[in-house]
Formats: C-alpha cells, sequence, structure tokens
C-alpha cells in the first residue's frame, strides 16, 4: 500500500506533539517519550508495527555503537578533572597567565577548556567559588565574571564531543567525530568573544560583589593591593592542586590525538601526502575518538588521581558512569526515532520538500533545535531530537554532516530560560533574583550566541559550498 505525503507529514507532527507534551506535562522520562513518538511517527506514517519495532532496535543500536562508549569513558574523564582540583588549576593558570583588566577573558577561556570532559552545570558550580574570590579581590562584577563563565562553558558543551551532547548528534548525523571537535572549538571562539563583551556591559548594569563574609553582595571600590592578595591567595591554593601540565594533558592528548588523525588522513585520501599505510593504520587506531579518549583517561587517572586509594578512584569514576547512563538512553531513542523516519520515507519526502524551499539546508536542524529547546528547555534533548528529526532529511541534500550537526547543536543555544536548569544554577549562584535581571544575566547571552551561530553556519555553509 502506498503511502501520502500527507500521511507521513501527519505522522511526524503528530508524534513531535506528543513528544513535547509528554516531556512537559507527565512523568513520562524523555527516553520513554522519544520511543513512543518514534513508534507514533512509525505507525501513522504507514508502516507495519512490526517493522516499527526493529527499526527502533536498529536505531537504538547503530547510534550507541558510534558513541556509547565514548560518552562512557569522557564522562569518567570528567569526574576525574572535577575531584582533583584540576579544572580549579586551569582556571587559576589562566587568570594569573592573563592577568589584570582581563579576568572576563581568563574566565571565559576557563569555561571554553572546562566544558569539554566535564558537565557545563558542574563545571559552573566548581568555578563559581572562583568568580566570587576573584570579585571580591578586584572589584570586578562578580556578574561580568560570572557570565563570562557561563558563556564559555555553554560554548563548548554545545558544540565540542565528548561533551555527550554534540558527540550524541554527530553518531545520528554519522558526522566524523574529529572534524566535529575542530568545527565545534572554532565555531565557540565568536560565541566567547561576544559573550565576553556582552558580560562586561551587563557586568556594569548590575554591579555587585560579593561580601566579605555570608552570601549577599555590595558595592566595592577596585584597588591594587587586593588584587595583590587574591594572587597571593591563588598561589596558596596552587600548592594544594595538581600542575598546569598534569590538569590540561588528559584533555589535550585526546584531541591532538583526533585532529592528528583527521588531518593526515584526509591529506593522504587527498594524494597532498603520501603515507605508509602501517603507520597509517596506527595512526587512525590511536586517533580514533575511543581509543584517545580513553587514552586521555588513563593519563586521568596516574597523574591526577594518585593520591586516592584504589577504591576511591573507581567509586568516583563510577560516579561519573552513573550521571552518564540517561545520555545513553536519550541519545539512543533519538537514534532510533530517526532511523523510524528514514526508513518510513518521511525524510525522503520533507527533504523534497525542503529543496524547494527558499533557505539555506543547514537551517533545518538549526530551527528544528531552537524550537524544541524553547518548549522543553534541556539543551541536549532538543540537539538530539533535532539530529533525529532532520539527520534523515539532510542526508538527501547537498550539506555538511559535521556543519549539519553543529546546527542542531548549537541551535540548541536559543534563550535559556525557566525550563533550564543552567538558567537557575547560574542566576543563583551569583544572587540574581529578580525575573528581568535574570533573563538580563542569561536569557539574552544564550541567544546572542543563538544569533552568532547562525550567521557562523550560514557563512561556514556558504565557504564550503563554493568547493
Amino acid at each position: 500500500m502506498e503511502v501520502s505525503g500527507t500521511q507521513m507529514i501527519i505522522g511526524l507532527v503528530l508524534a513531535v506533539a506528543v513528544l513535547i507534551l509528554l516531556v512537559l506535562k507527565t512523568k513520562i522520562h524523555a527516553f520513554l517519550a522519544l520511543i513512543i513518538a518514534a513508534s507514533i511517527a512509525g505507525i501513522v506514517g504507514g508502516m507495519k508495527p512490526t517493522d516499527v519495532i526493529s527499526t527502533i532496535s536498529s536505531g537504538f543500536g547503530s547510534t550507541l555503537a558510534s558513541i556509547g562508549i565514548i560518552i562512557g569513558l569522557g564522562v569518567m574523564m570528567g569526574r576525574i578533572l572535577e575531584v582533583s582540583g584540576a579544572a580549579e588549576k586551569l582556571a587559576y593558570t589562566l587568570i594569573k597567565t592573563l592577568g589584570k583588566k582581563k579576568e572576563e577573558w581568563a574566565m571565559a577561556v576557563a569555561g571554553y577548556i572546562v566544558a569539554i570532559p566535564i558537565f557545563v552545570d558542574s563545571a559552573f558550580v566548581i568555578l563559581q567559588p572562583l568568580v566570587k574570590a576573584l570579585s571580591r579581590k578586584t572589584g570586578k562584577s562578580v556578574i561580568a565574571l560570572g557570565v563570562a563563565l557561563a558563556v564559555g562553558l555553554a560554548a563548548t558543551h554545545h558544540a565540542v564531543p565528548p561533551t555527550p551532547g554534540p558527540l550524541g548528534v554527530a553518531g545520528i548525523f554519522g558526522a566524523d567525530v574529529g572534524l566535529m571537535i575542530i568545527a565545534g572549538l572554532l565555531f565557540s571562539i565568536p560565541i566567547i568573544i561576544v559573550g565576553v563583551f556582552y558580560a562586561k556591559w551587563v557586568g556594569k548594569k548590575i554591579y555587585q560583589v560579593p561580601e566579605e563574609e555570608g552570601e549577599g553582595f555590595v558595592r566595592l571600590e577596585s584597588d591594587k593591593q587586593v588584587y595583590k592578595e587574591f594572587l597571593d591567595a591563588v598561589d596558596e591554593r596552587d600548592k594544594e592542586l595538581p600542575s598546569f601540565m598534569k590538569s590540561i594533558l588528559p584533555i589535550l592528548v585526546p584531541i591532538f590525538l583526533i585532529f592528528l588523525n583527521t588531518t593526515l588522513g584526509a591529506l593522504d585520501s587527498s594524494g597532498a601526502l603520501a603515507i605508509n599505510d602501517t603507520l597509517l593504520s596506527y595512526i587512525q587506531y590511536l586517533g580514533n575518538p575511543i581509543i584517545a579518549v580513553a587514552l586521555g583517561l588513563i593519563i586521568g587517572i596516574y597523574t591526577l588521581a594518585n593520591h586516592l586509594r584504589r577504591d576511591e578512584a573507581l567509586n568516583r569514576m563510577e560516579e561519573g558512569i552513573q550521571t552518564a547512563g540517561i545520555i545513553l538512553l536519550v541519545s539512543g531513542a533519538g537514534g532510533a526515532f530517526g532511523e523510524v523516519l528514514r526508513v518510513s520515507g518521511t525524510g525522503d519526502y520533507i527533504a523534497e520538500q525542503i529543496a524547494t524551499w527558499p533557505i539555506p539546508a543547514i537551517l533545518v536542524p538549526f530551527f528544528i533545535a531552537t524550537f524544541v529547546r524553547l518548549v522543553q528547555g534541556s539543551g541536549t534533548v532538543a540537539m538530539i531530537t533535532a539530529a533525529s528529526i532532520s539527520a534523515p532529511i539532510v542526508a538527501t541534500l547537498d550539506v555538511n554532516l559535521v556543519l549539519a550537526a553543529q546546527a542542531a547543536a548549537l541551535g540548541a543555544m536559543i534563550f535559556s530560560y525557566f525550563n533550564d536548569s543552567l538558567f537557575w544554577v547560574v542566576n543563583r549562584m551569583l544572587g540574581i533574583k529578580e525575573v528581568k535581571e535574570q533573563i538580563l544575566v542569561w536569557s539574552i547571552p544564550t541567544t546572542i550566541a543563538w544569533g552568532v551561530s547562525l550567521v557562523m553556519l550560514v557563512i561556514a555553509d556558504f565557504v564550503i559550498g563554493m568547493f
């Protein structure tokens, strides 16, 4: 029996509506909601119920096959960096290196690095005492420093694997993880630059620094002597933390190996550089994201967790694994949803329609992620949902898969507000309680980041399309 395009569209629309309703209004978790939505899209879209079940299973399995191991390794590494003080060390080093009057830039760069292996909410909680201490001793507004840190954290959290969201998106699209990392690191830079300028502006508009004692905030004047006292305090704290090289090595090694694999592999396949087959195979092995992140984790264990007893180190890593479980389930369910849309033919039909629209195809996953994020709040769920819906569509269009994956990830940065946990973490920990100021502190900068991402994606898509 031939299925009409209208029937497929009805199935998709109904599935998305039920997904949003379940996530927002019921006790059903996003994982189960995605499975239910996939079933509705398949059955209403014309598939046999038995085919829907097998398609959901194969989609779930193929998605986790590409990203599951990396997510598990990544969260264990993040936990080691967190409990060892390595994340804090990176921030202190950047502050001392960049110096006075560049504190906002130091916090943004610290966020840019730390959020690659550590969940954004946890990373902000870890570094927030540093923000308060720096504000108290320099007179810089805690808002300026806190927003700069949060923007840096959010940028790489949305764009750079092995953070689970962008890694899951890369898996659903089938995008090269190495290229996804490189693209994410590059796309994050303009976001941070614009974000720091906004942080400085909003810091002047809402100027407050922490009290010397307690959790309140007051106005203070800045002077050079208190800044020197802060640097002295940093030096004292530094004695308790691992070295900068030990702190950054678990992050740096995987990125370098993946970058080396991607770059040399591309040069070899294009004929620009002839590489011995045996050597290339070892480079590809070491530069595979699974092996690269595993090596980073091993380095972290033996350089940062030496002071921990064996059982304590294992417990810390298992704490990380516990947080990864739901990310794995949601990512797999998103892949299942996407596979149903592909097998049912819904993706092909929508692609044919979109090909006639006067917008770049790269914006399809971007705007789907935007819509889902605004409705239900979770950036990770928005990324995964956008990827699962749009992957079957862009597969038939002339779109670079890495850019499409970045579009789904960055489109989820739009207007963080009441239904986003990070909105409350940032505002509460910076002492912001009025709704108008809460929106200025975190909803506006995330929307600016979203706008910068939109411009970058369109430009990148245009440039790549010329070659």
